[in-house]
Formats: structure tokens, sequence, C-alpha cells
């Protein structure tokens, strides 16, 4: 099936409730499968990952599938790993080219009982009770996926003498990080940061009634949107200024771009004016925040700005390699994203990517792939609001947001879902 998306007023106006934030309920989950007490979680999320986390958490069997959702699979590993019995914890042939050598390593170093079943470094796993006496002291990459570290994170209270994380080198994405510290404090969890150490204390997670906020990373879209239109006003239920989502550095992001946040009662309302002036270029660093930079792409692709992006080296290992996959998508309306030479980053380490160009439309609507990826879904589509394009694959944005299609039917796009062959 592809969706095929096109816009016939560019102004925009509309209230969107959005889901609740996904990385936020799968933490929440976690901790509820380790407290001693059942509590309720209000607005969790209806993500395929989340909904897939929750049914494996609850269930009794001894082979358990997360199928594409890598978050469920690394917070699984951890949890399985200090749990009595056998376990094969598989997924998708996608999930089985995802690498999770790091946490493999480091749950290892605890004491875990852990075995690769097909290639080396990669999903399955076959997972047997732990060592009799698990260790409290491990290191791990700073700069490997927060999923990682969250994943250990989660278990450190509940290990018999807590946890002490070493993390060597720059710490990637440490926004995650902070949600999980501040998402376990709520639960009476303490812990101290000495350096680049973690130090959790054994501890019981206290139950607590947990309110998920919504979602910052789908609140993205729409700011992409509205930047886009001609003018906009779209209110956003569900959003805090004090958030504990690193994604909420979209609101700051935009307002370089001439698209104004304001935080009202429950919400945001996003509002753009006509005839914005916006700058030619924009540099920003996505190391703490990866999951904003398909949306910003795409929204220097449609506005026409010229950007330098850094901090990307976590998206090669995502749902799949994102910098190739935005740069094939936006070749196709003749923007180019292009990693620089190494002769720029000899000093410095880093690896710079000029992204150049317009978006503008071919002869007939530009067909996007979408790589078994939602946020390619998701970033592409406010695209529409250029030229009307067509999204393969549209279904795949049921791993984080299944009612985005018809939520930005609110806002007056057009949405035509086709039959495809493939």
């Amino acid at each position: 099936m592809s969706a095929r998306i096109s816009v016939e007023n560019k102004h925009l106006a509309g209230t969107i409730t959005l889901p609740g934030s996904k990385s936020i309920s799968n933490r929440v989950l976690m901790i509820r499968a380790l407290c001693s007490e059942h509590f309720q979680i209000e607005n969790l999320s209806q993500s395929d990952d989340t909904t897939r986390l929750s049914a494996l958490l609850d269930s009794s069997d001894t082979t358990l599938d997360t199928h594409h959702a890598g978050t469920t699979y690394r917070f699984l590993a951890a949890y399985l790993a200090i749990q009595q019995g056998e376990h094969i914890l598989t997924g998708s042939a996608q999930m089985k080219k995802r690498p999770v050598k790091p946490l493999v390593d480091a749950l290892r170093q605890l004491g875990a009982n852990i075995s690769y079943l097909e290639q080396e470094g990669f999903p399955p796993l076959l997972i047997r009770s732990p060592n009799e006496q698990l260790q409290h002291e491990v290191s791990l990459p700073a700069d490997v996926s927060s999923q990682f570290i969250t994943a250990l994170l989660l278990i450190a209270p509940v290990l018999p003498d807590g946890l002490s994380l070493h993390l060597n080198g720059a710490i990637v994405s440490r926004p995650y990080i902070e949600m999980t510290l501040a998402i376990q404090s709520f639960f009476g969890i303490k812990h101290r940061w000495e350096g680049n150490n973690i130090i959790i204390a054994p501890q019981k997670y206290e139950p607590n009634h947990f309110k998920v906020e919504a979602d910052w990373s789908a609140a993205s879209y729409y700011y992409v949107m509205a930047g886009l239109s001609k003018t906009a006003t779209i209110r956003l239920n569900g959003l805090y200024a004090a958030s504990l989502q690193g994604d909420a550095a979209i609101s700051q992001v935009a307002m370089k771009l001439g698209i104004h946040t304001s935080f009202v009662d429950d919400g945001i309302v996003i509002s753009k004016s006509a005839d914005i002036p916006i700058p030619p270029f924009l540099e920003l660093n996505f190391i703490q925040t990866p999951d904003l930079f398909q949306s910003i792409a795409c929204l220097c692709a449609g506005l026409g700005i010229n950007g330098l992006f850094t901090g990307l080296q976590t998206l090669k290992i995502k749902e799949t390699d994102r910098i190739a996959a935005l740069q094939n998508e936006l070749s196709k309306v003749g923007v180019f994203l292009t990693k620089m030479p190494s002769k720029f980053s000899k000093k410095s380490g880093t690896t710079y990517f000029m992204q150049e160009g317009r978006a503008t439309s071919p002869d007939v609507s530009p067909d996007f792939e979408t790589y078994e990826d939602h946020r390619m879904a998701l970033s592409l589509a406010p695209l529409a609001l250029c030229f009307p394009i067509i999204i393969k694959h549209p279904e795949v944005v049921s791993k984080s947001y299944p009612n985005f299609w018809q939520d930005i039917q609110l806002l007056g796009l057009n949405v035509q879902f086709i039959p495809t062959d493939n």
C-alpha cells in the first residue's frame, strides 16, 4: 500500500491530541515489571513497540519475539538476564541486523548467562539464569545507543549490590539517560553522578500512579508542517514546558525558523505568520536529540535552507541507516545530503554532513520509500505542503504513531491510500 498526500489550503489550523510518549511508556512498563506492586499507568502509548512490550512482559512463553521493536528488545534483554529460567529473545529479520553486542558484553560483565544463537553480536539471544553472584560494576562505551545504558539503569536498583555504571568516552543522547533517571526518581530510586559514572544503590521501586506525557518526537512533524505552511495555528494537546523528553528542543530550533510555541493549559500552540524571514543556513548538532534529525532535515529541504549537521553517529543503527535512507529520498526532489571529507574533521574528530538544495517536484509525484522505518514516513509526509507526494508502506507509522494519517487530515491534508502490488 502507498499513501498519496496533497494539500489544497496551505493555511493550517486545528487541534491534535498527540499519542503518549513511547520512550516514557516503555520505561514505566519496565519499572512496573520490576516493582513489587502493580500501579496504574495513564495515557500509555498505543504504539506497536509499547503494545508488544506490555504483552511480552505478561507472557509466560519461553520464546519472546519483539518483531521490529528495538527498545523492547534491549530492555527485555537486560530484564531477562536477571530472571531465573531459560528464554530465547528474538525479533524480525530487520531486528537481527541491529547490533546488541555492547549490551550483551555489559550484562555478561555483571554475571548474565547469554549466548548468541545465530550471528555473533546480533539477535537472537539465548538467556539462561544468571550466575549466583552478580557483580555491581560494569563498563560501557558512552557513544553507544542510550537504550543500552537505560536497559542497565532500569535493572540497577534490583541488583543485589546495585550498579556502578562506568561510561567510557563522550556521552551521546544524554537527555534519554536523564529521562530514565528522572522517571526512576519518581518511583523512589536515588542515583548519583561521579564524573561519567552513574551509581545506583540497591533499592526498591515504590509503586506510584503515573501519567505519560505526550510525545515531543511526534510533535516535531507538526513543526515541520507549520514551517512549510503559509500560516499555521496548530494546538497539540498533552505537551508541557517541564518535559522529561530531550526532543522538546524542537521548539527552540523552530523559533530560529519563525515558528513560535506558546504553552497553554495541557498543551502548546504552534504558530507561524505569513512572510516570516528564514535564515539561508542552519548549523545543528544532533548528538543529544538524534530522533529530530529527519524532521529538521526535511524542514530545511522544504524551505531551501542549507544545513551543516553533526552528531549523527547513532543513526546508522536505528530501524535503518537513517542517513543513507534520507540521502536516497531527498535526492529524488533535488536536495543533497553529503558527508564532508575527513579533512574537515581532522582536528576535532567530528563528522560533518552538508545539506544543500530546495525540494522541487519532479514531473510526477515522488515516491518515497520508508525502509521499514516509521520516522522516514513521518518526517517526509510534511513535504506534501510543497507538492503532492507518495509515501510507500505508510503503515510503518504504527510503530510509534498509529493515528498519524487520520490526525493530519484534521489539519486539512488529503491522504489517499492506494493498493500496490508490493
